[in-house]
C-alpha cells in the first residue's frame, strides 16, 4: 500500500485542490521549544509583575507580600553594605632588639625605677684617669614625713641619722611635748653635715618641724651635743560667733553666713531637741552659732566643734544650749543649767531574749505565776552590764533570784538583775552604762545559767521593752557659777571678732626715742 501519492498521480490543471482536500496529508508532529524561547517567555512573565507596589494598598494581599519580599531585601543588602569602622590594619614594625633597642632606649623619658638611661653609654678610652677619691657634699638637706603607727626615732634613722643622735633627739622632743600628741603627716626639716669617714653616719646638724599647733621646735648642733630650741607660736583662741536671720531656709541661711556644713547639722540636732525645727522656727528669729576657733601667726586656722546654739525671738533668747562636762560626760544644758539626752536602756547581756515579761508557768515551782521581767539566755560567766548610769542600792544575795545586783537610776527608775554566779560591784558604788556589774549565772531559783533582768518606775516592776526615758542632768553649786560664768563669756563675744588682724609674737615696739619722750606734755 502507498502512503504517498506521486506528484505525476496529482492533477495540476483541474481539480488538484480538491482532490488534495478529499485526501489530506498527515500534519508534521510540534517541535520542542529553544531554551532562548523559554527565557524570553519568563522575562515578559516577570516584566508584567509589579514588584514594588504600594505597601499602604491591599494588605495581605499576594502583590503585597511580594513588595514586602522586595522591600525586606533591598534592607539586607543595604546593611551588608556598611562600612567598617575598625581600625585600618597597617604595617607593625618588628620590635627593636639589639644596638637600635639600645639606642632607642638611651633616648626615653621614664623613671629611674623603671631602669630609665640617659645618653648613650661609651667605654672608657685612654683620657679618662680614675679618681683617688670622690668629692662629699659637706651637707644633705631632706624632708621626712611622720606616717601614721611611725615614731620618730625610725623616721630619723631612715632619713640617715645615727642610731645614738636619734635616740638623743626622741629624748629631747619628749621632754618638750608628748611624742603622741605629734600628728601623722608631719614634716620633719633634716640637715645632715658632712662625715668624718665614709664608713661613719653624717652627723645631725639641724631639725626643725611643727611638734604642736602653738610650738615649734628645733634641734641645733651645738659642739659636740645636740641643743633643744622652743619657738613659741601666737595663737588666737577667740570663739568664731556666726549670727544671721533665719529666713526661708536656717539651713541655708546659715551656710551663707559662713558656718561649716557639720556645725550646721549639729546646731540643728541641738536645737530640735529643744524646739520643733520646722514649727516652731520663724523666718525673722535669729541664729546664733559659736564654735571653737584656733589662728596662729603663721596663718593655719583650726576650727573646731559647736560649742554654743542659741535663737533669738524679738531680741530676747528663745532658746540657749551650752555644750558642758559634768561628771566625766559631755552634755548640751540649757542656761538654767538644766541638761538633757534622750535615749534608750542599753542591753543588759549579749544573749537572746529567752523568756518574755508576763504570765507564764514558772518552771520549778510548776504554776502561773507573773514573770515581772526579761530572762536572757547566756553561757555561765558571761559578762552583765549595767543599761544606764545609776547608783548600787543593794548588791548581795536575795531570795529566789540568788546573786542579785539593784540599781537605781534618775526619773524614779531602777533596774534588777539576778541568779548571778559573781557579783562585781558593792553597795553605794556608782555605776556608768555599759559597765559590767557581774556574770551569768543559776543561783536562786534557776534551772540553768541566764539572766533575770526587771525594770522598776516607782518600786513597781514594768516591761523593760517598752521604756524609752529622758536622763537629765542638773548643774548646781559651784559647777553651776561656772556654766553660767562661761555662758555670760561667749555671749560677750562680737559675731566675727575671730577673725580680725592677728597681732604677731615676734613683732616688738619700736623703742621710745629720747627726744619724744621728752616733748610729752608734763601730766598735771
Amino acid at each position: 500500500m502507498r502512503l504517498f501519492k506521486s506528484i505525476d498521480d496529482i492533477d495540476m490543471h483541474g481539480q488538484g485542490a480538491a482532490i488534495a482536500a478529499a485526501n489530506p496529508l498527515r500534519s508534521p508532529l510540534p517541535e520542542a521549544p529553544s531554551f532562548q524561547g523559554r527565557f524570553a517567555e519568563w522575562r515578559d512573565s516577570l516584566a508584567e509583575l509589579d514588584w514594588v507596589p504600594d505597601l499602604g494598598v491591599d494588605i495581605g494581599s499576594p502583590s503585597w507580600f511580594r513588595g514586602l519580599v522586595t522591600l525586606t531585601a533591598l534592607c539586607a543588602v543595604a546593611i551588608s553594605c556598611l562600612p567598617d569602622f575598625g581600625p585600618i590594619a597597617g604595617h607593625r614594625a618588628d620590635p627593636l632588639s639589639g644596638y637600635r633597642a639600645d639606642q632607642a632606649r638611651s633616648q626615653m623619658i621614664a623613671p629611674l625605677a623603671y631602669g630609665s638611661d640617659t645618653g648613650i653609654r661609651m667605654a672608657a678610652t685612654d683620657a679618662v684617669r680614675p679618681l683617688a677619691e670622690s668629692p662629699e657634699r659637706p651637707s644633705i638637706e631632706l624632708v621626712a614625713t611622720l606616717g601614721r603607727g611611725d615614731s620618730l626615732r625610725r623616721v630619723l634613722q631612715r632619713s640617715g641619722v645615727a642610731s645614738d643622735e636619734a635616740v638623743q633627739v626622741n629624748d629631747l622632743v619628749s621632754s618638750a611635748v608628748s611624742l603622741g600628741d605629734i600628728k601623722p603627716g608631719t614634716k620633719i626639716d633634716v640637715i645632715l653635715g658632712r662625715r668624718p669617714a665614709k664608713n661613719q653616719a653624717r652627723p645631725l646638724d639641724q631639725l626643725a618641724f611643727r611638734a604642736r599647733f602653738d610650738l615649734n621646735l628645733e634641734i641645733l648642733r651645738d659642739g659636740d651635743r645636740l641643743r633643744l630650741n622652743r619657738k613659741p607660736i601666737l595663737v588666737d583662741d577667740t570663739p568664731l560667733r556666726i549670727k544671721g536671720t533665719v529666713g526661708s531656709s536656717l539651713y541655708r541661711s546659715a551656710r551663707a553666713a559662713g558656718a561649716p556644713s557639720e556645725a550646721v547639722q549639729k546646731y540643728l540636732q541641738v536645737i530640735g531637741s529643744k524646739m520643733s525645727v520646722s514649727r516652731d522656727i520663724r523666718s525673722t528669729d535669729q541664729f546664733d552659732i559659736i564654735l571653737s576657733y584656733r589662728r596662729a601667726e603663721t596663718g593655719e586656722v583650726e576650727v573646731g566643734d559647736l560649742v554654743y546654739a542659741g535663737l533669738e525671738r524679738g531680741g530676747k533668747p528663745a532658746a540657749q544650749m551650752l555644750k558642758w562636762q559634768s561628771g566625766g560626760r559631755t552634755n548640751w544644758f540649757e542656761a538654767s543649767g538644766v541638761g538633757q539626752s534622750n535615749g534608750e536602756l542599753a542591753r543588759p547581756t549579749n544573749g537572746r531574749v529567752t523568756s518574755s515579761y508576763g504570765m507564764r508557768r514558772h518552771p520549778i515551782l510548776r504554776y502561773k505565776r507573773m514573770h515581772s521581767g526579761l530572762d536572757f539566755g547566756g553561757g555561765y560567766g558571761a559578762p552583765i552590764y549595767a543599761v544606764t548610769d545609776g547608783k548600787v542600792i543593794h548588791a548581795g544575795r536575795k531570795g529566789g533570784f540568788g546573786n542579785y545586783v539593784k540599781l537605781q537610776h534618775g526619773g524614779g527608775l531602777a533596774s534588777g538583775y539576778g541568779h548571778m554566779s559573781r557579783i562585781a560591784v558593792s553597795n553605794g558604788s556608782r555605776v556608768r552604762r555599759g559597765q559590767i556589774i557581774g556574770y551569768i549565772g543559776s543561783t536562786g531559783l534557776s534551772t540553768g545559767p541566764h539572766l533575770h533582768y526587771e525594770l522598776y518606775r516607782g518600786g513597781r516592776t514594768i516591761n523593760p521593752q517598752s521604756v524609752k526615758f529622758v536622763e537629765r542632768a542638773q548643774l548646781g553649786g559651784q559647777e553651776l557659777r561656772r556654766f553660767k560664768g562661761e555662758l555670760q563669756k561667749l555671749q560677750r563675744v562680737e559675731p566675727g571678732a575671730a577673725l580680725n588682724a592677728l597681732k604677731s609674737v615676734s613683732a616688738q615696739a619700736e623703742p621710745e626715742r629720747e627726744i619724744n619722750r621728752l616733748n610729752k606734755p608734763l601730766k598735771s
